[in-house]
């Protein structure tokens, strides 16, 4: 974290601008201020996208919206951190993207009006669905083998997964909790399990 007057990214580039399709004339011009990694700085969102396209991981995340959940943007934002495939929001088209700080231009997102249409296209993609809920007889996330080519899917904040998502599921994962409180904030949950993830099949070199 930088300090409170810290400027956000960069300013105009200076003379000579550097040459290539993926640098943007106008974040050139005008400076790049958006919160994107160094090698990022100056280029175009869809050649950014084009080039997380190159080097995402196999895992999906999926999400229901049926009460407008606020937690949407923060899945999605850590989705990006990640590299997730792509991101599923079933229910609702619209979400409040407050929380994804933009970075839901640079992800694929895809809708399904329900999880049957979720568990559809997961089908056709031979992708086994990973609900993740702390229910009776879920398997705790902490020692569980989740596959590399997966759908991570979560619950609506509060009622957790809903019954069409449990029977969807080919397993379901807990996050062990150790407190007083009887569930974790789903935007926090998606980023634990997301992790394990990274942590089993794409742990950085060293």
């Amino acid at each position: 974290m930088g300090g409170v007057n810290e400027t956000v990214g960069v300013g105009p580039h200076a003379d000579p601008w550097p040459t290539g399709a993926h640098f943007d004339p106008e974040l050139l011009a005008g400076g790049d201020r958006r919160n994107v990694i160094d090698r990022y700085r100056y280029w175009s969102v869809d050649a950014i996208k084009a080039d997380l396209d190159t080097r995402r991981h196999r895992f999906h995340v999926a999400i229901e919206n049926w009460e407008h959940d606020r937690n949407i943007g923060t899945v999605v934002r850590t989705a990006n951190a990640f590299a997730a495939a792509e991101v599923h929001i079933v229910g609702r088209r619209r979400w409040n993207r407050r929380g994804a700080m933009m970075t839901d231009v640079y992800q694929h997102v895809r809708h399904h009006p329900s999880v049957q249409d979720l568990a559809a296209w997961a089908a056709t993609k031979d992708l086994p669905i990973v609900g993740i809920d702390n229910l009776p007889g879920a398997v705790p996330l902490e020692t569980a083998d989740l596959p590399e080519r997966c759908v991570l899917l979560f619950g609506q904040e509060g009622p957790g997964l809903s019954p069409d998502a449990r029977a969807a599921a080919a397993q379901v994962v807990s996050i062990a909790q150790f407190g007083s409180t009887r569930s974790i904030n789903a935007g926090v949950a998606a980023g634990i399990a997301m992790h394990a993830w990274i942590r089993r099949w794409a742990v950085p070199a060293h």
